[in-house]
């Protein structure tokens, strides 16, 4: 299955760009969104692409291609957004784009080790040249700390029992073999089984865990929010497309306090904060995916989108 972008449509018209403009996708993916964004840009708009994945900037260099010099893509995280914005005159931008979620492609790839549904190894790294593997995690950390990773960004329930079959359970080398003893001690489940009864595979969760333990992605969420909105020109947009509450609760509270002149505590009863809002709220409530969406893009059913306009 090629990579759909998600909520394809309400990108597009929330960021309500025009010939001539400029863009940034962030996480370009599979290029989806990027070339709905060039074409509403032509004849003349230029967009700036960032991915740490080589494979899926490989890719969408090939479907960017008849766009020519007017797509500009780089290897680099969107951690480093405005050092490459820069570097590539793109100040200011009319619209910033981060579509937080994994491609298909990475999914589906064994090799690189981020779903369960088929074997390989445990890998999960975004840039496979850097950093720590998901398997470095699982047979190196203590107990406590891999039961906090688990707890912390999957919000796993039962982190402590999972760690403590996982440090037994030592050495793991693949993704099955993790699932295996995951769903042994907590699901009672073979790895393929998948959904239960309504309920979601029961390594789900630590899977989530270590790959946003692996790539830092809430560290690099939290340094780009500023970032977007700092690139943006006076009127320009930022659409942020979540997949799981801990990405949509750190990009809802940063929307909200920035588009509020105070942000003192509310007990207080003088503003000392002197905070000026730096955007106004476009989505009071997240955008979510229809029904026809869904059935046709399984995948798209927890993507959360919210936008902001800079003042």
């Amino acid at each position: 299955m090629g990579h759909v972008p998600v909520l394809y449509d309400a990108v597009l018209t929330h960021l309500a760009l025009g010939p001539g403009d400029a863009v940034i996708d962030g996480t370009l993916g599979g290029g989806g969104h990027a070339a709905g964004l060039l074409q509403a840009i032509a004849p003349d708009g230029r967009l700036l692409g960032l991915d740490r994945d080589p494979e899926a900037l490989a890719r969408a260099r090939e479907r960017l291609a008849p766009f020519g010099g007017r797509a500009v893509l780089v290897h680099s995280s969107f951690r480093d957004l405005e050092c490459v914005a820069y570097r590539h005159h793109f100040l200011p931008a009319d619209g910033v784009l981060l579509d937080l979620g994994l491609s298909s492609y990475q999914l589906s790839a064994p090799e690189r080790g981020f779903s369960f549904m088929q074997d390989g190894p445990l890998d999960m790294r975004f840039d496979p040249s850097q950093g720590l593997s998901a398997a470095d995690l699982v047979n190196e950390l203590p107990t406590a700390e891999l039961a906090d990773i688990l707890y912390r960004y999957g919000e796993e329930r039962q982190s402590r029992r999972i760690a403590r079959a996982i440090v037994a359970a030592r050495p793991l080398e693949t993704t099955r073999e993790l699932a295996e003893v995951i769903a042994r001690e907590v699901g009672g489940s073979g790895a393929r089984r998948g959904r239960r009864r309504g309920r979601i595979h029961p390594a789900t969760r630590s899977f989530q865990a270590l790959r946003i333990a692996v790539n830092d992605e809430l560290g690099a969420l939290e340094a780009v929010l500023p970032q977007a909105v700092e690139l943006l020109r006076s009127g320009g947009r930022m659409v942020v497309i979540s997949f799981h509450s801990l990405e949509d609760r750190m990009v809802k509270q940063f929307l909200r306090r920035q588009a509020r002149d105070c942000v003192c505590p509310p007990q207080q009863p003088v503003c000392t904060c002197q905070h000026q809002a730096t955007l106004r709220l476009v989505t009071r409530r997240p955008v979510r995916p229809d029904e026809t969406e869904v059935a046709h893009n399984p995948r798209a059913r927890s993507a959360r989108l919210r936008v902001a306009e800079k003042l």
